[in-house]
């Protein structure tokens, strides 16, 4: 009798490791707001034909994150209003995914291990000044709890609208009082976990949301200000 052989794990489309990869990069900031996006260019500098990029780039547009402009793509500049909806939106999601989690994490500190990690290697790149660091350990500590969510449908969600704001706030954590808010809302969201209280957790998140969303405005606010009342 002929063993038994496993199927073998079939390598992803090359139009979705091109869509994961521009997303990366739309996340950390290394694509800026009004960069053209050119599907020969991309593809030269990735390494692949045109076609898998242009897959890509519709996708990214179909989820608001890159738009149409003229024969290539940018990434849009969000007004106040688009930051409003947007936030209105992660309200809606990201507290209630934290209440569901709850139940999950009382009494189970190997669950939240990884949150821990993450939120010790931001305290750690806070007090050394190192925003990318902070940004890159901030991801994970997301990556971690929204990992915890049973419903994948809302993580998804959850993702994309985090998405649309995320490379903004590349930006602002290499401020320091910007990465002290950001921990002290985590930790206080960690708090609410730990103990497996649903409404605390989701409070916390909400306030989080709260003091980022208003950062992002202040932030894109004096972006558009003249550099003359700006320098003032």
């Amino acid at each position: 009798m002929a063993p038994m052989l496993e199927v073998l794990e079939r390598p992803k489309p090359l139009a979705d490791r091109v869509y994961e990869t521009l997303r990366q990069y739309l996340r950390g900031g290394r694509i800026t707001t009004g960069q053209p996006l050119q599907e020969a260019a991309l593809a030269a500098q990735l390494g692949v034909s045109r076609t898998p990029v242009r897959e890509a780039l519709a996708r990214l547009a179909s989820e608001g994150l890159v738009v149409a402009d003229g024969r290539s793509f940018t990434v849009p500049m969000l007004s106040d209003g688009d930051i409003e909806d947007i936030y209105a939106l992660r309200f809606l999601l990201e507290p209630e995914a934290l209440r569901l989690i709850a139940d999950r994490t009382r009494g189970h500190p190997e669950v939240l291990a990884p949150l821990v990690g993450a939120l010790e290697d931001m305290g750690s790149a806070h007090a050394g000044g190192d925003g990318a660091v902070f940004m890159e350990a901030n991801y994970r500590y997301r990556d971690a709890w929204t990992a915890l969510v049973p419903n994948r449908r809302l993580v998804r969600a959850i993702e994309l609208y985090a998405d649309h704001v995320r490379y903004l706030r590349a930006f602002t954590l290499d401020e320091g009082a910007v990465r002290g808010v950001v921990l002290e809302g985590l930790e206080r969201l960690m708090t609410a976990l730990a103990a497996g209280e649903g409404e605390q957790a989701a409070q916390a998140m909400r306030a989080h949301l709260e003091r980022a969303k208003r950062i992002l405005l202040e932030m894109t606010g004096r972006k558009r200000e003249p550099a003359s009342v700006a320098a003032g």
